[in-house]
């Protein structure tokens, strides 16, 4: 060996050998370390992708769930609207159905008052009359100073009340 190979001490089957060794750790180490972190990074990176796929799915279902929620309290809305509406129909329609029963009802009792005014001022006017053909009667009596037959009676009276009833 020359003086310039011990001067920087390059000897090739050292060299042959470190380079050997290294090529034979490497196949040993490609075989036992890097094939199974590869294997165990891709069982991660699956299970990463699992999870992210089952974070989207709840997600999507959170959303499908809160747009049932916001549809079916519009609904609610609309039929606690419409329940209100149908309500408030309801109350002015029986308002108006008591309203128009209180009409009649009073209607009812000023056709009964008319009547029973009607029916008591005949019963006066009888009264009247009968009071009246009595007086004139005795006044007539007195002025002719005699007792007249039932027939003139009869007559005098129906004359008398045929004027007292064109005067009432």
């Amino acid at each position: 060996m020359s003086g310039f190979e011990n001067f920087i001490g390059f000897n090739p089957w050292t060299a042959l050998f470190t380079l050997l060794n290294m090529v034979l750790t490497f196949l040993i180490l490609k075989k036992f370390l890097f094939k199974p972190v590869n294997k165990m990074i891709d069982d991660r990176q699956k299970e990463i992708d699992e999870l992210y796929a089952s974070a989207n799915a709840a997600r999507k279902d959170a959303e499908t769930m809160r747009d049932d929620y916001t549809r079916k309290l519009s609904e609610a809305k609309e039929t606690s609207a419409q329940i209100v509406a149908e309500a408030t129909q309801e109350a002015n329609r029986r308002s108006d159905e008591i309203i128009r029963q209180a009409r009649q009802d009073a209607d009812a009792m000023r056709q009964k008052a008319g009547m029973d005014i009607a029916l008591e001022k005949k019963k006066v006017l009888n009264e009247v009359k009968g009071d009246i053909s009595k007086i004139a009667l005795d006044i007539a009596g007195k002025v002719v100073e005699r007792e007249l037959d039932s027939a003139d009676q009869e007559r005098l009276v129906e004359g008398f009340l045929r004027e007292m009833g064109d005067q009432v």
